[in-house]
């Protein structure tokens, strides 16, 4: 065979061309959904605010990291097919959704008893804390698998290579982390900081109405 002539070598490029745009397309509008998702009020923001104000920048980070690993967990479960089974299974479905209302109602229950001023200063094992709380408020949370099984649906091809679809997941749980990252880092902020500890208790039972509301809507759903 002879070698391609130019008309080929143009046809080439044109089609690498189209894909890498189909390809940069797909990835800013999957971040930008994600973006929006991370930034939309919520019990994930209640937590990170609230380990934040309690137990001081590193605790709010490490509960940023812990979300932010949930994310890419169920980001991840929905590119190898493994979202779907929650999705479609009632029992799964619904054991994942109590449990994360029952942690919730926990969640509420230890801000609204918390004594004023005796958590304001980092702990040992906070950030541990931390890390654990904001993995688990994304894990127990199975409306994620349905959020990302409808976003890839929408964005990825199923015959996309499996590089691309995990690119995408780690650019979810990355928006995710970074979000909340900025989230803990202003609150964490001198004046800001001292500002909130000052209204610690009064923030700590709204933390906990808000979060206890939350969870009795889940059960009641």
């Amino acid at each position: 065979m002879g070698k391609p002539g130019f008309a080929g070598i143009l046809a080439g490029l044109l089609n690498k061309t189209v894909s890498s745009t189909m390809v940069l397309a797909t990835w800013l509008s999957v971040a930008g959904i994600c973006a929006l998702g991370a930034m939309s009020p919520g019990p994930s923001l209640a937590v990170v605010m609230n380990n934040t104000i309690n137990h001081g920048r590193m605790a709010g980070i490490a509960t940023a990291i812990g979300h932010g690993l949930g994310v890419t967990l169920y980001a991840l479960l929905t590119v190898l097919g493994l979202a779907l089974v929650i999705a479609q299974s009632p029992t799964l479905f619904l054991v994942i959704k109590y449990a994360g209302a029952l942690f919730l109602l926990w969640l509420a229950f230890k801000a609204f008893t918390a004594k004023p001023g005796a958590t304001s200063t980092p702990e040992k094992g906070s950030a541990r804390g931390g890390f654990n709380s904001g993995l688990l408020i994304a894990a127990l949370n199975p409306k994620m698998a349905v959020f990302f099984l409808a976003l890839f649906s929408q964005f990825v091809d199923a015959n996309a290579a499996l590089t691309e679809k995990l690119i995408l997941a780690f650019t979810a749980g990355a928006i995710d982390t970074l979000w909340y990252l900025l989230v803990a880092w202003g609150i964490a902020a001198g004046p800001v900081l001292l500002f909130l500890q000052r209204h610690q208790q009064f923030i700590n039972r709204v933390f906990a109405v808000l979060i206890a509301l939350v969870a009795v809507s889940i059960l009641l759903r």
